[in-house]
């Protein structure tokens, strides 16, 4: 049995999750002793009792309230194969043993399905962990609980996984520091954040706050538990599963020392998840606060410092949450960052691919959903004129689409018609030998395949829906 790195002399972490028990006298478990002791010198104070959290989170409300949570969230099944909807039955058969097992510290999690998802750099890939339904239950249950709790110890800085906070309010608080004067920003890039949290640290962080050991060691075990990938099982030593209901409570706690740490020095800080920029207001001030602060990441909380991509630059040079900042008119104001346009656009090449063999009813609710969720966040933005260039783009892609399903001269030659173009004109452009492309920016397509037109066939304009929903 292994001991942790720090070598606490009475605290075990078990990579098999297991619990001993001190002595049957006793019945506490071998984490209390060291929580306990890292507690007795915490200055934080809650009027929460968290000596009894697991009552709590293995009270019947509680752990309806996060079934239905994660039923509503649907999502793939884990390891076990066990799909949401089978989820029901299982716990109704198995609910009470269940219950006993966690009770009892004999609960051993499931390792989590590992996905890969592409990032934005060309081979580069988020790992996600997708644990089984039944351990997310226990997850929420468990974030339930602890949500409450760690709410009144988090930073007001701090906007990513929080009730009644999200992207739009770090932005616009980004916005308000901008123009208060704080113009330089410390672009912080942490390396593979969810992937190297030193486990050790965020146990000794959790217990200055949680009390009840059974409790933290259920977390442990949770950390401890491991990953499934192309069927070899691999351990996690190090590192929170990025996919679980629980991983964003635990990064919002690891990342809260940071955040309180920056605040101690007087600095100025917005942070969304892992994505965070201190804001100085010149560009020495900002140097040296990098210089200050790396050591204190990497030294105390045991995180990586991507030297590459952390930065100081001034705030228009900067991209967050896919945006960035100008100024007009002595105001900060938001605008799309030419990466997040690329992106955009590469997202609706795939949906308007002339080869993908959907069909234009399948086609127009994708992009639809894809527009408005697009418009949705970046309404904040100022892009008229952008999305008037987009939508001309977008509308030629679909004419490119529309003129291909035609294929054939006799189909090509009724539907130009049909659209309104004569006889003799719609026969010379039906019996063009030039390619898609070119032919679906011809302007008697342009005419047959108006911006009226499309609109009445369903297919989404970009300026439409961003002005429905812009707050500018």
């Amino acid at each position: 049995m292994n001991g942790t790195k720090d070598k606490l002399k009475d605290r075990k972490l078990h990579n098999e999750g297991y619990l001993q028990m001190v002595s049957a006298e006793q019945k506490e478990y071998a984490e209390v002793s060291a929580c306990r002791r890292i507690s007795e010198n915490n200055l934080i104070i809650t009027d929460l009792q968290t000596d009894s959290l697991l009552e709590q989170i293995l009270d019947r409300n509680n752990l309806n309230i996060a079934y239905k949570k994660v039923k509503s969230n649907k999502g793939v099944g884990g390891v076990d194969g066990m799909k949401v909807d089978e989820l029901l039955p299982y716990l109704k058969e198995h609910q009470k043993q269940l219950i006993q097992q966690i009770r009892d510290g004999k609960y051993k999690p499931n390792p989590v399905r590992r996905v890969e998802i592409p990032k934005e750099e060309k081979g580069k890939v988020r790992e996600l962990g997708i644990p089984t339904v039944v351990d997310r239950v226990i997850q929420q249950a468990i974030a339930q609980i602890l949500s409450p709790i760690y709410e009144k110890q988090f930073s007001e800085s701090s906007y990513g996984f929080r009730p009644n906070r999200g992207a739009h309010d770090a932005l616009k608080e980004c916005k308000h520091l901008a123009d208060e004067g704080y113009v330089y920003v410390v672009d912080m890039d942490l390396e593979r954040f969810f992937d190297t949290v030193c486990q050790s640290k965020l146990i000794e962080v959790l217990s200055q706050t949680i009390k009840d050991g059974r409790v933290i060691s259920l977390i442990h075990k949770y950390l401890n538990a491991g990953v499934l990938k192309k069927g070899i099982f691999e351990k996690t030593e190090i590192g929170v599963p990025q996919g679980g209901p629980l991983s964003p409570l635990l990064s919002n706690i690891m990342l809260n020392e940071l955040e309180r740490e920056i605040e101690r020095r007087g600095h100025k800080s917005v942070r969304y998840a892992d994505d965070c920029m201190i804001l100085c207001k010149s560009r020495r001030s900002a140097m040296r606060t990098l210089e200050n602060i790396v050591p204190f990441i990497e030294r105390k909380l045991f995180l990586k410092v991507n030297r590459t991509k952390t930065e100081v630059a001034h705030i228009s040079k900067v991209k967050y949450l896919g945006y960035t900042f100008y100024r007009h008119k002595g105001k900060c104001r938001f605008r799309i960052h030419p990466k997040t346009i690329a992106k955009m656009k590469n997202r609706i090449r795939e949906l308007t691919a002339r080869s993908n063999g959907w069909g234009n009813e399948y086609r127009t609710l994708k992009l639809t959903q894809f527009v408005r969720g697009w418009v949705n966040y970046f309404k904040h933005a100022d892009m008229k004129q952008l999305l008037n260039e987009i939508d001309e783009w977008l509308r030629h892609r679909i004419r490119m689409v529309l003129w291909k399903q035609w294929k054939k001269v006799k189909t090509k030659f009724a539907m130009l018609k049909h659209y309104g173009i004569s006889e003799e004109k719609a026969w010379i452009v039906a019996n063009m030998r030039n390619g898609d492309y070119y032919l679906s920016n011809h302007y008697l397509v342009n005419f047959a395949l108006n911006n009226k037109t499309l609109l009445d066939m369903g297919f989404p304009s970009l300026k439409e829906c961003y002005l429905k929903v812009c707050e500018n």
